[in-house]
């Protein structure tokens, strides 16, 4: 296996698959056309792709660039990689010949770059596999999360009548211009999407001061003082989650319906924070732990009270990591779904997923359903995106020296 004339074909043999299978999906999803990988042509012409490649170096391209070409030519001949449908669009074909010619010759040059044709040593045996199982990774892992998203996108886009016709097909028509996005506007203006997302904005706000008020005071007790059972209560902060939310479903409905908070926003602001305040306490604690003392007791010996030290020093100093916690408990909060279904009945009260699952109907279109769901993911991934630079920023460079 570790002889280049070996190692080349195997390689490409797998990665042809991979690039077959990758450009056979995207294409069948953005044209909505029938798009196939052949399997036992992708692994035979990969396997001569990465003979090719690896029997001629780089400074040798028109060999190379000679295969890539007669791959690409080779789908309008269905014996390509790829198989293209009798119904696709002469634009679609040529898309799918070009993109079969150029990724093939830009990511297996990438893979097999620099292999000799001879003997290999472990370095770069293992160099080609490792850049092989990156390119899978990549591709693999993009597509699990790319897919289902671009699905609930386009889904939503559609009109009923191209559902009926056609579900598989995932194209929209630019042309209709703005009537594309008739679903959202239905939501909002027949089915009260604006309050539910006001609802959960709020709710996931308060949840989060809420847990913030308790887990600070309470992480920060338990990574600087020491009293009796510290060791394990700081152990024993997540045992809540060992219990599952199904089995305190009961008890939690009885006690709200006996109390009058169920069917409320009070009730659930109450029991979300029951929910984030323990990782909360988690997450604080292992990193108040990590700062360091010598700061606090420099503001003791200034005069500052324990109070006025955790207000003026630490807290500043965690600013990063508060903001972590807080995007994680907004985040838990914004997508909670049990304990809203059991707790809310009145629609004029429902949080953002209550009302998407009102949406899962049979009486309710499925754009709907679908343009729901995308309203409640965008939101929380531009809020991820948008604050993910303070969950990897260095927390506490610079504070203390030597």
């Amino acid at each position: 296996m570790r002889k280049g004339y070996i190692t080349g074909p195997v390689l490409g043999a797998l990665w042809m698959l991979v690039i077959a299978t990758t450009i056979a999906v995207t294409m069948s999803f953005a044209t909505g056309a029938a798009f196939r990988p052949q399997v036992l042509l992708s692994l035979i012409w990969g396997a001569v792709a990465g003979l090719i490649y690896v029997r001629f170096p780089a400074r040798r391209a028109p060999a190379r660039l000679g295969v890539a070409a007669l791959l690409g030519l080779s789908c309008l001949t269905g014996f390509g990689p790829v198989l293209i449908g009798s119904d696709t669009t002469l634009q679609a074909v040529l898309i799918t010949v070009i993109a079969v010619a150029v990724v093939m010759h830009v990511s297996m040059a990438a893979i097999l770059k620099e292999l000799p044709f001879a003997e290999l040593t472990r370095h770069e045996f293992e160099d080609a596999v490792i850049r092989f199982c990156t390119g899978f990774g990549y591709i693999f892992f993009t597509a699990i999360v790319v897919i289902p998203f671009y699905v609930m996108v386009m889904t939503s886009l559609k009109s009923q009548q191209a559902l009926l016709q056609n579900p598989l097909d995932f194209s929209v028509d630019l042309s209709q211009g703005t009537a594309l996005f008739r679903s959202y506007t239905e939501l909002f203006r027949d089915f009260n999407f604006g309050t539910y997302l006001w609802t959960s904005f709020y709710v996931s706000c308060l949840t989060v001061f809420i847990t913030l008020l308790f887990s600070v005071p309470g992480a920060y007790a338990v990574a600087r003082f020491r009293f009796q059972g510290q060791k394990a209560f700081s152990r024993s902060i997540l045992l809540i989650y060992m219990v599952p939310m199904i089995v305190l479903a009961l008890p939690i409905y009885i006690a709200f319906s006996l109390t009058g908070l169920r069917n409320s926003i009070l009730g659930i602001v109450m029991i979300y924070p029951v929910t984030t305040i323990p990782v909360a306490l988690y997450m604080l604690q292992g990193y108040f732990r990590g700062l360091p003392t010598e700061v606090e007791e420099a503001g003791l010996m200034d005069g500052l009270s324990r109070l006025a030290v955790i207000w003026k020093i630490t807290l500043p100093l965690s600013l990063p990591a508060l903001a972590s916690v807080s995007l994680y408990v907004f985040m838990i909060a914004w997508n909670e779904f049990l304990l809203a279904f059991m707790l809310l009945d009145d629609p004029s009260k429902f949080t953002l997923t209550r009302g998407v699952t009102m949406l899962n109907s049979s009486e309710i279109p499925r754009q709907h359903l679908m343009a729901g769901a995308v309203i409640a993911t965008v939101p929380i991934m531009a809020l991820f995106l948008g604050l993910e630079r303070f969950m990897t920023k260095g927390l506490t460079a610079g504070s203390v020296k030597g």
